[in-house]
């Protein structure tokens, strides 16, 4: 028959290890970050590109070209659990384009990661996505770079995706 030192310790180290794994699985949707960069400029983010314009008496001048919402959406619900609210804007810088999180909350979780899918309603697959990183907020207005040279016509939501649970987290379609 075990002593009753050994069920109690017994006892007490399961609870321990109970509390410490739904503390590292559950305190993520507890915990908040806040970002708040300011939006994307074709300076900030590459080399500027120029247009050139004929004058009469100076010969050309160069304009700087300026920026431009391709796409924009807005977060959405997925359950009581998961889900976003704020805007995204897929923004051109010239020859370059940013992804555009604007004053956002989003549900937090372990190893949210961040999507350009090529599918709407938030379905995603990893090998037709393009991958942009982690989520660098729950909170805020921030920004990622679109690798240089992408075709960004065939993206049309953006996903944010707990990898640790295999979730979805919050969407957004894109629309022109």
């Amino acid at each position: 028959m075990p002593r009753p030192r050994i069920v109690r310790a017994a006892a007490i180290a399961s609870a321990v290890v109970i509390a410490v794994a739904a503390w590292v699985l559950g305190s993520p949707l507890f915990i908040r970050t806040s970002a708040n960069e300011a939006a994307p400029t074709p300076a900030a983010t590459a080399p500027a590109t120029y247009e050139v314009f004929p004058t009469a008496t100076l010969g050309t001048t160069a304009t700087p070209v300026g920026t431009m919402t391709v796409a924009r959406g807005d977060l959405q619900y997925v359950d009581a659990v998961h889900n976003g609210k704020g805007g995204v804007m897929l923004i051109r810088l010239g020859d370059r384009y940013a992804l555009r999180f604007e004053d956002v909350a989003i549900t937090n979780a372990p190893d949210v990661h961040v999507y350009l899918s090529r599918e709407t309603g938030g379905k995603w697959t990893e090998a037709t996505s393009l991958y942009l990183g982690p989520l660098k907020a729950t909170n805020g207005s921030f920004n990622y770079d679109v690798p240089a040279g992408t075709d960004v016509t065939p993206y049309r939501s953006v996903v944010v995706w707990c990898r640790a649970f295999a979730v979805l987290v919050t969407w957004a379609d894109l629309r022109a």
